[in-house]
């Protein structure tokens, strides 16, 4: 089951269709996610989509990744190992107020007088632009043109212009600049909103709970002002989180071209910094305002030295473009010259290479190009800068999930900048091993060797106050091995994995077998206890099937690289032994556990179970639970979910997907059959790998299905959350959907290996594989796929099974034979009426009492038959 997808998924009127924008032709009819969607970032600093006026702003936020207030986590009842230290990111002093005055009268979208209105995130230039004609009501039309950008080539840099045009007559203009503190504003102050984070929460009065999607509250003064500096025409602020201790450096400046006298005016205070710029402006000339504002951010300077970065970065940003004074089209302001527009146009020249890396086009469908686009606009904006930090899960367009790291980014994003801008992996693994040091501390408190990784944080502290749905999901220390491996096998960079990624797999590695334990059932057999998968319906369970597999494959890569390094980097070798603290045995220890790792198979029903005790469970009835009932988080207590089999999140089938190799085609195919039904998309992450594995295993329609569920989970609100900002993940799924479903690729082997699943009313797929330094243009049409090498001296590619080596001689294309279609997806009717191995039936119900039946519950809850193999090494 999925959230259904409108048709069409979004109003055409209001946002037309343009392969390369996101247009808005009208106000917005939900302000909150329209706020979401015209967010611009690079990865370190993100402004969300308010107007230049700020009065109709609804969440405005601007973020700097990884700025947070810590506050203490109170537990009703105590114990042992409990997360201690909340974390949350915090809104930064806003920088979007240029509020226009014509004749003293306000430009207030809500109630003015629009001749005309266009809103457009460019996804090709990497700006936010507003083009509207107001009629004051003097009845004076005037041109308001508006461009934003949060710089991706100098990262802590936001650029804002204003362009006002009088076309009817001389108009008093007034322009009221401001970098507003919301966070700490004081309420009764009419121009200085709240940021609304304190608001979190439903708003709906008839919630029970509050959706622990939503962002943290935080109460007193937070940011707290240390220094105030001005200088000529810029203004600095610096600022001391409460708890935390972090500290923030802001730098604004400003630059005007008028055809008339400017008169100023500037209020500085701990909270805002406002510049007042009035001039007569003549009818058809135009007045320009540019605004640089530069942050930084630290964990242990103090905001003086803040300061002092941001006066660099704006040095460095208004200098751009320099021209001799008076040169033509020049902006000028206190004798300086300087050309915005070179700005603009290295943001362009930084997304058109966005674009060759990037890209992905579905041939003939302009209505699906768009949203693709758009969520891959939306992975750079939220990662192509992140140097230093983590992936939020929700980027920085908005407060969800408080702007915490999960293991999304590893397994979500990764892929997709591991095949296209594998620098950007590389910095985001390597701040995982930063994070070591308190990944080791946290394994300590809670009696486990090596290292395990929090299951959402931004300090490097655990931040989940539920151990049951958080700590407990150990599989997050396999995830980040997973993605190290993916990032050196594609990218070649054994010299990481040799001097910083080989801590990362040992650590791991040992807390893996410190957790399992070996018994001998027939056969010595290696067992994981207590854990968490994916799926958050199903809790503490033992021998959770993706929590093995990911095991299995974290210790198979552990043991090989150590013995790799051993061999062929002796020097490296000595190091990491000293460094780490290998001991000798620990690497046979590896190699025995993924051997005898227990991987449960019931003979019954021919399916894997999700663990040890799902299959004898209960089958939550989906397709008669109601709407309102929906997500069941919101509606029943865990305990009630747990008693069932029901699923947030699918685990069987994302194992089936990250470890195909693992699975044959018909357990992958009986897998799906029998977990699709109980899956209630509840989870925006779950259609990932239902989308790729239906594709593999025939269900093609299915594939589509989820696929357009991941491409407009935000363009069309199906979460009914965008609003708390976009789910990047999702937008990394569906890079992963095209590439790995439709464009059949698997990599768990060690070599991309391609086996198309075209959907019959696509007209072909087209996108680029970066390997190791060599970019790949894969085309695929109905009967053919032709590989071009773009850049670089040649790869090695496989496709369905056979080697291919692309050279620069030229394209190489490989006829397709048709591959198996199945036509009916499957439905809860599939698996009412299976035996279990126990020898009842399966009858699906409801947890009410006028459709619980006491008759069928399981007799006994016996395991799983249990199928098992033995491999010195899988074929990975």
């Amino acid at each position: 089951m999925s959230h259904p997808v409108p048709d069409p998924p979004m109003d055409r009127v209001r946002h037309p269709l343009d392969p390369w924008a996101l247009r808005e032709t009208a106000l917005p009819s939900r302000p909150a996610t329209a706020e979401t969607l015209f967010a611009v970032g690079n990865g370190y600093l993100g402004i969300r989509g308010t107007s230049e006026e700020g009065h109709d702003a609804v969440s405005p936020g601007t973020f700097i990744n990884g700025f947070h207030e810590t506050f203490p986590i109170h537990h009703a009842e105590e114990a042992y190992g409990y997360a201690r230290v909340g974390q949350t990111m915090l809104p930064v002093p806003d920088p979007t107020v240029m509020r226009i005055y014509a004749d003293a009268e306000p430009l207030h979208l809500p109630v003015a007088d629009l001749v005309s209105y266009q809103r457009v995130l460019d996804l090709r230039s990497g700006t936010l632009e507003r083009d509207l004609v107001w009629r004051t009501p003097a009845g004076v039309r005037v041109h308001v043109v508006s461009r934003r950008m949060a710089s991706f080539t100098r990262r802590h840099l936001a650029v804002m212009e204003l362009e006002i045009t009088p076309l009817d007559g001389d108009v008093p203009l007034t322009v009221v600049s401001s970098v507003v503190n919301r966070l700490d504003a004081d309420p009764e102050a009419p121009d200085l909103e709240r940021s609304g984070l304190e608001s979190s929460g439903l708003e709906d009065s008839a919630a029970v709970i509050a959706d622990p999607r939503k962002t943290d509250g935080v109460g007193g003064h937070v940011l707290q002002c240390a220094e105030s500096r001005r200088d000529g025409s810029r203004h600095y602020l610096g600022y001391r989180v409460a708890a935390s201790g972090m500290t923030l450096g802001i730098g604004v400046d400003h630059q005007i071209d008028a055809h008339g006298e400017v008169t100023e005016h500037e209020e500085h205070g701990a909270d805002a910094v406002t510049r007042e710029f009035r001039v007569l402006a003549a009818s058809g000339q135009t007045v320009r305002l540019v605004k640089y504002v530069a942050y930084h951010s630290s964990r242990s300077s103090e905001p003086g030295e803040l300061i002092q970065r941001c006066r660099r970065s704006l040095d460095e940003a208004v200098a751009v473009g320099v021209r001799p004074r008076g040169a033509a089209d020049g902006r000028t302001c206190g004798g300086r010259t300087s050309d915005v527009a070179d700005l603009f146009s290295e943001q362009r020249e930084w997304m058109d290479g966005f674009w060759r890396r990037s890209d992905v086009e579905v041939l003939g469908r302009p209505d699906l190009q768009q949203a693709i686009r758009f969520n891959l606009f939306h992975l750079a904006q939220a990662a192509a800068r992140c140097q230093g930090h983590g992936i939020p899960a929700k980027g920085l367009t908005g407060t969800g999930y408080s702007g915490h790291y999960f293991w999304d980014g590893e397994v979500y994003v990764l892929p997709f900048y591991s095949y296209t801008t594998p620098e950007v992996s590389r910095a985001a693994l390597r701040f995982r091993w930063t994070m070591l040091p308190a990944a080791r501390n946290r394994a300590r408190e809670i009696n486990m060797a090596g290292a395990l990784f929090l299951w959402r944080t931004i300090s490097g502290l655990e931040a989940s106050a539920n151990y049951a749905q958080g700590t407990a999901q150990f599989h997050i220390d396999a995830d980040i091995a997973y993605a190290l491996m993916l990032y050196v096998r594609t990218s070649g960079d054994w010299d990481f994995l040799t001097r910083t990624g080989i801590d990362l797999l040992v650590e791991t590695a040992r807390m893996w077998l410190d957790l399992g334990f070996f018994r001998l059932e027939g056969q010595r057999c290696f067992h994981i206890h207590g854990v968490t998968g994916p799926d958050e319906y199903t809790t503490v369970v033992n021998d959770n099937l993706y929590t093995n597999i990911m095991a299995r494959g974290n210790l198979w890569d552990a043991a090989r690289t150590v013995r790799r390094i051993q061999r062929d980097h002796r020097e490296a070798y000595s190091r990491m032994v000293d460094r780490v603290g290998l001991r000798p045995g620990e690497v046979e220890a590896w190699e025995e556990a993924a051997e005898r790792m227990y991987i449960a198979y019931d003979q019954t029903l021919r399916v894997h179970p999700q663990d040890d005790q799902f299959l004898s469970k209960e089958v939550w009835d989906l397709p008669n639970t109601p709407a309102s009932d929906r997500p069941l988080l919101l509606h029943f207590h865990p305990l009630v979910i747990y008693r069932y089999q029901v699923i947030k999140q699918t685990d069987v089938v994302m194992a089936q997907f990250l470890h195909s190799d693992e699975f044959s085609a018909e357990e992958r195919l009986r897998d799906f059959n029998y977990y699709e039904p109980l899956t209630t998309g509840d989870s925006s992450l779950s259609a990932v790998a239902q989308a790729i594995v239906a594709a593999d295993v025939g269900h093609v329609a299915k594939a589509v299905s989820h696929f357009r569920n991941l491409l407009y989970i935000d363009l069309a609100d199906l979460h009914d959350n965008t609003e708390d900002g976009i789910h990047i993940a999702s937008a990394g799924g569906v890079w992963s959907a095209l590439v790995y479903g439709f464009g059949g690729m698997r990599d768990d082997a060690g070599i991309p290996d391609l086996d198309p699943r075209l959907p019959e009313e696509w007209e072909g797929l087209r996108f680029r594989l970066t390997l190791a330094g060599s970019r790949v243009l894969v085309e695929l049409a109905p009967d053919a796929l032709e590989l071009t090498l773009e850049e670089g001296s040649g790869a090695v590619l496989q496709v369905r099974g056979k080697k291919v080596e692309v050279t620069p001689a030229g394209p190489v294309r490989i006829d397709l034979e048709p591959y198996s279609r199945l036509s009916e997806a499957p439905t809860m009717s599939d698996i009412a009426g299976l035996e279990r191995a126990d020898g009842t039936i399966i009858e699906p119900s409801l947890p009410s009492h006028s459709t619980h039946r006491l008759g069928t519950r399981a007799a006994t809850r016996g395991r799983p038959e249990v199928h098992f193999s033995v491999r010195e090494e899988p074929g990975r």
